[in-house]
């Protein structure tokens, strides 16, 4: 980060040298709409954006949406844009990979070093920081299977959000709901 000068003469702000390469990885969880916020806020921040969600995602939120938010196609799968090898080079040229919502099963999917598909594959080859933000139902999140995946991707150096307490799908309330966007 620069800072620039304030023409007049306020305090400078920082503003980046150039946009950040931000993965949003999104999984197929009634949380997904709020990937759509969250693409907007850091488009709006000035970075370039890529969506790469689960085939469940787009179950919830359609790929025109993620495609006019960030302004790249939107994929799921490794057999797209093979001459591009775009399951290696998405996450190798990302600054950082956020998935939200990311829920149980994509989370097992990455502490089992799984790439089945282009999120798994991308978040596999990333060398930058990975951030998982989980949301799902409380009793899965509280699940003994769920909460050994999230410590190794911890141990792993994933860095793995706590959700947050409130209302979830249903009349259900818990741990377990997506924080807002801005949090994120």
């Amino acid at each position: 980060m620069s800072e620039t000068a304030n023409p007049a003469g306020q305090t400078p702000s920082v503003a980046p040298k150039h946009p950040r390469n931000i993965v949003v990885g999104v999984s197929g969880g009634i949380a997904a709409y709020k990937a759509a916020h969250l693409v907007r806020n850091l488009k709006e921040h000035g970075d370039d954006v890529r969506v790469v969600p689960t085939e469940a995602a787009l179950n919830f939120v359609g790929a025109a949406t993620f495609e006019a938010l960030s302004g790249h196609p939107v994929s799921t799968t490794v057999f797209d844009a093979v001459d591009e090898v775009q399951h290696v080079n998405i996450g190798q040229h990302a600054d950082a990979v956020v998935v939200a919502p990311a829920t149980a099963d994509v989370i097992a999917r990455i502490a089992a070093g799984r790439a089945d598909d282009l999120l798994t594959a991308t978040v596999l080859v990333a060398t930058c920081p990975v951030i998982v933000v989980p949301a799902m139902h409380t009793e899965m999140w509280f699940n003994p299977a769920t909460r050994d995946n999230v410590a190794t991707l911890r141990r792993r150096g994933i860095t793995v959000m706590e959700p947050a307490h409130g209302r979830l799908t249903g009349k259900d309330t818990g741990p377990g709901r997506i924080p807002e966007p801005e949090q994120i």
